[in-house]
């Protein structure tokens, strides 16, 4: 797997574009900047955005060329984040620690993504927020992106259960026309989720 990432980001042209995903950049340029981490960042675009809004973002991937790319363009655009190469199963993430967590496109096997899951929502502040968008399971037989078996893709109901200890503000399934470099091309069936982790409990 980590092979085939490596693969797909080797070119000098950069696999999903360099402009932020529109769903992301739309939520995101909305909120007072805070801490912000972006699993499976890839080529940087969403980390180079969250970083001239005046983010303090904190990205990871287990693609070495990824992260080439993405210092790359973060010289070219001038601004400066953490990038660490590490898969989902390594990394290890604080308590309470980001304001907001932003999952675009980012697609595992489900025993994974649960556990994964549960690790963002205790790495949320209180008032936190998951920004998510992914391929929805109707994806599956279209060209336009995302993976190819309907196990790695999301459903409504898995994403409900999965982040239950939340607040889901909005869940929407519908269909977008994407540019997203040339791997995202075309019409396709997207999952979209906003979810707000509770405030903190007073005390007497």
């Amino acid at each position: 797997m980590k092979e085939h990432w490596n693969e797909r980001y080797q070119a000098d042209t950069y696999a999903y574009g360099i402009a932020p995903n529109e769903f992301f950049a739309e939520k995101l340029e909305k909120l007072a900047p805070g801490f912000l981490l972006l699993p499976a960042e890839g080529e940087g675009r969403n980390a180079v955005f969250g970083a001239k809004l005046g983010w303090d973002v904190h990205a990871f991937d287990f693609s070495e060329k990824a992260r080439i790319k993405a210092m790359a363009l973060a010289k070219e655009e001038d601004v400066a984040f953490q990038y660490d190469i590490m898969s989902y199963e390594d990394f290890e993430l604080p308590e309470q620690a980001y304001d907001v967590i932003g999952l675009v496109f980012t697609h595992m096997p489900p025993d994974l993504r649960k556990i994964f899951h549960l690790k963002l929502i205790n790495a949320l502040k209180p008032e936190g927020i998951i920004l998510l968008e992914g391929f929805h399971k109707t994806q599956l037989g279209r060209s336009s992106g995302g993976p190819k078996t309907d196990a790695l893709l999301f459903g409504e109901e898995e994403l409900m259960e999965e982040f239950a200890a939340l607040e889901i503000i909005s869940l929407e399934v519908g269909t977008r026309e994407l540019d997203e470099g040339p791997f995202h091309q075309g019409e396709a069936r997207l999952i979209q989720m906003v979810a707000h982790a509770p405030a903190e409990e007073e005390t007497d």
